[in-house]
């Protein structure tokens, strides 16, 4: 992206300050601080006062600051709330926003502990969030770039699996075909749970091996350009019973459901309900014990969440996980999920890897 669309943002934050009774705004997350500054080091802090923005840093990434950000750039030379203060006592403001949410206790009381007189730290719930919901067509086609690493490195690793894999290896061979395709990381910890483990929504790799008969669930996502993709896909160790293609059945119906529930102004309560609808239909409604999806972008989970009592309304251009499941304790799970994207008639699945169940 170019420095055009960060300080759009940045001048949309400030022509919103004196709405907010706030004289400027301290943003020290670092998926915030990228969205707004385009710095991506491991430790900075945005001040974005009405006419002007800084960016504090410290010496390790003076050059790298410089390259990524068109902000005015502070080099600290010890804490970086030393030289914030600083310049919020040179600037004699009086009402400052920060994110309660995204700060540690004992940053908030060094900075609070040492403001100026008559200076006052006020929080701001989700406001930068709410704006990075609704992606640009430059973020869309970058999730766009990391959906296709993500399911290219899924299709060449599974084209070598065996039975007799173990979790942890098939975990490791997913993260290493998407780094050799061009991602940073992996979007969270790769899952893949074999037989009664794929029952563990959030199981972890173990050293538990691919046996016949088993069912197994891949969870893998990638960052690439700062930006997450999410899918999960089912595997068969041979052929599958009539109870996992029944169970299998249940949960892609539920899926193809709330994807087509997917449109502008439609809440994430209804998606999430049109799924539920389907799975009570074959009794697995009870045995689905999450939420349907998430926004993904700089994080693989952000606003919105797409659960029993979440209501947010859907708009263009949100990038949303659509992930229903089944977990049967002492069975197995499946859990189908894609990366789609809202737009002006519903959405467009960003994921092509194939939905049927993948018999290795």
């Amino acid at each position: 992206m170019n420095n055009n669309q960060y300080e759009q943002r940045r001048q949309s934050v400030a022509s919103e300050l004196s709405a907010r009774k706030l004289n400027c705004l301290l943003v020290a997350f670092s998926p915030n601080l990228r969205y707004l500054s385009g710095f991506t080091g491991s430790s900075g802090a945005l001040l974005i006062f009405p006419d002007r923005s800084i960016l504090f840093t410290d010496p390790r990434y003076q050059i790298q600051a410089g390259q990524e950000s068109t902000c005015k750039i502070r080099i600290a030379k010890g804490p970086l709330t030393v030289d914030v203060l600083s310049a919020l006592g040179k600037a004699g403001v009086k009402r400052i926003g920060y994110e309660p949410a995204r700060m540690t206790c004992d940053i908030f009381e060094s900075i609070k502990s040492r403001l100026p007189m008559g200076a006052s730290l006020e929080p701001v719930q989700g406001w930068i969030e709410e704006l990075r919901m609704t992606k640009s067509v430059a973020e869309l086609d970058l999730i766009r770039r990391s959906v296709q690493t993500n399911s290219r490195a899924f299709e060449e690793t599974i084209a070598r699996i065996k039975p007799g894999t173990s979790e942890r290896n098939l975990a490791a061979e997913l993260e290493y075909r998407m780094r050799r395709l061009g991602a940073e990381k992996p979007s969270f910890e790769t899952i893949v749970a074999t037989g009664v483990r794929s029952a563990l929504p959030h199981a972890q790799p173990t050293a538990a091996r691919l046996t016949p008969g088993d069912l197994v669930v891949v969870d893998m996502g990638a960052f690439q350009d700062g930006y997450a993709s999410d899918m999960t896909r089912m595997l068969s160790v041979g052929p599958p019973s009539s109870k996992v293609k029944r169970m299998y059945r249940a949960v892609l119906e539920a899926q193809l459901a709330a994807i087509d529930a997917v449109r502008p102004g439609v809440t994430t309560v209804s998606v999430d309900a049109a799924a539920r609808r389907v799975l009570a239909g074959f009794g697995l409604d009870h045995v689905f014990i999450h939420s349907t999806g998430h926004g993904l972008g700089l994080e693989i989970h952000e606003p919105p969440r797409l659960g029993k009592r979440d209501r947010h309304r859907l708009r263009t251009g949100m990038a949303i996980t659509i992930e229903p499941g089944a977990y049967i304790e002492g069975f197995g799970g499946v859990r189908i999920e894609d990366t789609v994207v809202v737009n002006k008639t519903g959405c467009e699945i960003l994921t092509t890897t194939p939905k049927d169940l993948r018999i290795v």
